[in-house]
Parts: C-alpha cells; sequence; structure tokens
C-alpha cells in the first residue's frame, strides 16, 4: 500500500507554513520531498512530515537553520530527544506565565483590601515583568493576555494553586528513588501534562523568545522550583508511558 503523502501546498495549508518556506528547507537540504509524481509534483511521505516536525522544534528551541543541518542526523538529535527538549522548554514557558500571575494577584489582593504592598514585593513583581518585556514583543505579550482571558480567572487561580503542590509531589517521589514507570509517577506525570496542554500555544515566537530568555537567564527555572533533574524525572515519565506493554 502506497503511504499517505501531501502535496506541497495542501503540506503549507495544513501546516500554516508559507509555500516559500518549504521550498527554502528544500534548497538548504534540510527537508526534500521524498516522492514527486510524473508531472513533477512535490510529495511529502510521513517520513518527510515527521523530519519537518522535528526542524521546527529546534527552531523554537533557537536553533539556526545551519545548526539544525549540521545536527538533525545525529543521534543526539533522535524524535524522541528533540521532543524531550521542545517538552522542557514549553514547562518552563508555563512556570514562567504562572509565578507573574501569582506575585500580579499577590499584589491586587492587597491593594483591595487597601494594604500597601511591601518595597520587596514590588521590586520582585517588577523583575518578572521586565524579564518578560525584555525578551517578549508586545504583539507576543498581547497573546499571552489573550490566551489568559480565554481561560478565565478562576481557571488560572486553581491552576497557580495546583502547580506549586504538584511540583512538590513530583520532587518528593524522585527524592525517594521512585521507577518513573510507577502508577503514582504516571499519575504525577499525566496532570503535569494536562496542566502544560491548558496553557501553552503554538506560537514559534513566543517560543523563540522564551528559547532565548532561558540562554540568558539561567536563574529563571530555579525561582519556580524547576530544575534540570526535575524535567528529566518527569521526561522519563512521560517517555516510560509510551513504551509498548
Amino acid at each position: 500500500m502506497r503511504p499517505e503523502t501531501l502535496k506541497v501546498g495542501e503540506l503549507a495549508r495544513r501546516t500554516g507554513l508559507s509555500i516559500r518556506t518549504l521550498h527554502h528547507y528544500d534548497e538548504l537540504g534540510l527537508l526534500s520531498p521524498s516522492l514527486r509524481t510524473e508531472a513533477g509534483y512535490r510529495l511529502y511521505t510521513p517520513e518527510d512530515v515527521a523530519r519537518l516536525q522535528r526542524i521546527l522544534s529546534l527552531r523554537q528551541l533557537g536553533f539556526s537553520l545551519e545548526e539544525i543541518k549540521r545536527c538533525i542526523d545525529e543521534p543526539g538529535y533522535s524524535a524522541v530527544r528533540v521532543l524531550e527538549l521542545h517538552l522542557a522548554r514549553a514547562r518552563e514557558q508555563l512556570a514562567l506565565q504562572q509565578e507573574l500571575c501569582r506575585r500580579l494577584e499577590s499584589l491586587a489582593t492587597q491593594l483591595r483590601s487597601a494594604e500597601t504592598p511591601s518595597v520587596e514585593q514590588l521590586v520582585q513583581t517588577i523583575e518578572v515583568m521586565t524579564m518578560f518585556e525584555k525578551y517578549y514583543t508586545p504583539e507576543q505579550l498581547k497573546e499571552l493576555e489573550a490566551r489568559r482571558q480565554a481561560l478565565g480567572e478562576d481557571a488560572i487561580r486553581q491552576v497557580e494553586q495546583e502547580w506549586p503542590q504538584l511540583i512538590a509531589q513530583v520532587r518528593a517521589e524522585m527524592e525517594k528513588g521512585t521507577d518513573p514507570a510507577s502508577e503514582p509517577v504516571q499519575r504525577l506525570a499525566r496532570r503535569w501534562g494536562e496542566l502544560v496542554r491548558a496553557f501553552t500555544g503554538g506560537n514559534p515566537g513566543i517560543e523563540k523568545s522564551l528559547g532565548t530568555m532561558y540562554q540568558q537567564e539561567p536563574s529563571a527555572g530555579a525561582r519556580f522550583g524547576l530544575d534540570p533533574r526535575l524535567f528529566d524525572y518527569v521526561n522519563r515519565a512521560m517517555a516510560a508511558a509510551k513504551k509498548p506493554e
């Protein structure tokens, strides 16, 4: 049976990419369609689409096209590894958004009660705000705000309260040495994935800005109780869930 194939126009339409971009990837030798019709039309196979997904993930992680061309066929950048890196970045994005929301809500609560926030509270809030403004464009910030409004304040508060508890639970299992494939950790990992999917978008520009921020602000993740060990533990739990019985 012949595998499902897509012409360049259909692939561009369904992915939101431009035909020009796909042609450019072909010219660079990054992604060439594996098949062509007798009339010369480019046909992308499922393997080609999978490669395209890896290319875009690496782009959103901040890799240049030249860097992607050099590394994409190396074992260290397998499909699974690239997805794990992309997932870790998305989780970092979520954590930063939640921290800013928490600080702003805390200030708002105090002001509603006619209390005066301390200088330290104001400085910490400004620090998170300027971190966003430094790495995100005004358009990206508007998009993030629109997503927040679409979710609603009640849902956001509920998740803000749940995230610290979830992170603490995952860390406790990690420190105990619990197997990531065990049911308690699998349950936590499933909830982690649900919360991430509820808040992350697919805007490549926002994710690229996030990548730049975390490259230049190494302490950003640490402030939320998130570190490489914890991300690796969650990634291993999610990978275990995908393995066949």
